[in-house]
């Protein structure tokens, strides 16, 4: 017979402390008893003494929160909801990798009680929840998934650096896998957002509906890039372009540019599997991932077109992958400084933002610490739009390129300064 729980105050632990875990579980710990556990024990022991590498949550909010940091796996034990928010990325061959999700699932299977309730948040395709965790729980534990514990899924929506679109206010999407699943679920986190529960009829449609919410955004900026391409060999500049079509009600305020981190540039691909697994290839979704990570390659290569000059000096300004946040998981800021490096250039790379350490571990790169140090470049490439360089002024564009050089604005982020009076200037 099932006994499926019916939890007024539940305990709850939060597997993973990252962009996703640690907002949710912040939240969750202002009206549940909650901990938050990472394997990663540097970055608990920081968060003990208020310092979230990842901005998202300031020294204020970390010293008052009732939420308590946890490394050991012995201390998930008894729990009554274990919620799972580690990274699903994929692999060199573009292939959705488990590997994280298969090690919590195994973590958190060894600490589970009768009647606890597993939330997976990753993003996975449809199926991952029930066929690929469930068996990992069941293995892990000796208890039989949907009698001794039940499964939920509520996919993160947590958008970095957006100071908006909080985890509190936020809708979220909640499927569990029976009816009183699903009602303690919505209970639980309706507690934490503002923004309402969307209740989905079972977990594999919360996991699809995920799953093509960044393969839309994918899509449509794929467009945009190809758009872009076409302009520029018209003589046009895409922004431009763009403002005016906006003027219509219904036209969609998308922008060029590269298109990375740990969503919108991996997420098609875990969508592109589940069309495969079922006999399905998905042309659009696959046009629109080869679109974009071929922008860098084009970018680097209009760049050097204008160049014209064998070896250049250039500097890069920005390498994380969105603006504001010091994250480089999956930059595609990467492909342009490789892509000009193998046609011979010398490249610099600078951000104020990116961890010198794991800029070095991570990708290879040693970032320049000064931009007035050096001869002047040859050319200077606003790849990021961080606060920090948005501020610059003419005076200082014009001396990074010793007055003469190349200023390429990707993201059109200086286009108020009107360089192109003084310099000669270049942006999608």
């Amino acid at each position: 017979m099932i006994a499926e729980p019916t939890i007024a105050e539940p305990t709850i632990s939060v597997i993973g402390l990252g962009y996703v875990g640690l907002p949710l579980a912040i939240a969750l710990a202002k009206y549940f008893d909650t901990t938050g556990y990472d394997i990663d024990q540097g970055r608990v022991a920081q968060l003990r003494d208020h310092h979230d590498r990842t901005n998202e949550i300031d020294k204020t909010t970390l010293a008052r929160t009732a939420l308590k940091y946890i490394d050991r796996a012995e201390d998930l034990t008894g729990r009554d909801i274990y919620i799972v928010t580690v990274p699903t990325p994929v692999d060199e061959q573009s292939a959705p990798d488990l590997s994280a999700l298969t090690s919590a699932s195994e973590l958190v299977g060894a600490a589970l009680g009768t009647g606890a309730i597993v939330v997976y948040e990753s993003t996975v395709y449809p199926g991952v929840t029930e066929d690929h965790c469930a068996p990992i729980l069941e293995q892990a534990s000796g208890l039989r998934c949907g009698v001794d514990f039940f499964l939920g899924y509520s996919p993160e929506r947590i958008n970095p650096g957006d100071r908006e679109h909080t985890i509190d206010r936020i809708t979220k999407i909640v499927a569990g896998q029976t009816p009183e699943i699903a009602k303690t679920l919505s209970a639980v986190y309706g507690r934490v957002t503002s923004g309402g529960i969307h209740l989905a009829p079972n977990i594999k449609t919360a996991e699809a509906a995920k799953a093509i919410e960044n393969a839309q955004r994918d899509i449509n900026i794929a467009f945009i890039n190809e758009i872009s391409m076409i302009l520029g060999r018209l003589g046009l500049s895409a922004l431009e372009v763009m403002e005016a079509a906006e003027t219509k009600w219904n036209f969609l305020p998308f922008r060029p540019g590269l298109v990375g981190g740990h969503c919108i540039g991996v997420d098609p691909y875990y969508l592109a599997h589940a069309a495969e697994s079922v006999g399905l290839h998905p042309e659009i979704v696959l046009a629109g991932r080869k679109i974009n990570d071929a922008m860098g390659d084009h970018i680097a290569g209009r760049i050097w077109d204008l160049l014209e000059m064998p070896a250049p000096r250039i500097l890069l300004l920005g390498l994380t992958f969105k603006e504001n946040v010091p994250d480089l998981r999956n930059s595609r800021i990467v492909d342009i400084v490789t892509s000009l490096r193998d046609r011979g250039a010398e490249v610099s790379v600078h951000d104020p933002l990116a961890d010198q350490d794991i800029a070095r571990d991570m990708l290879g790169f040693d970032l320049t610490t000064e931009l007035e140090s050096g001869a002047p470049y040859d050319a200077v490439i606003g790849a990021v739009q961080h606060d920090f360089y948005r501020a610059l002024e003419v005076s200082d564009i014009s001396a990074l390129v010793g007055g003469e050089g190349l200023v390429c604005d990707i993201k059109g982020m200086w286009r108020h300064l009107n360089l192109a009076e003084k310099l000669k200037t270049w942006q999608l």
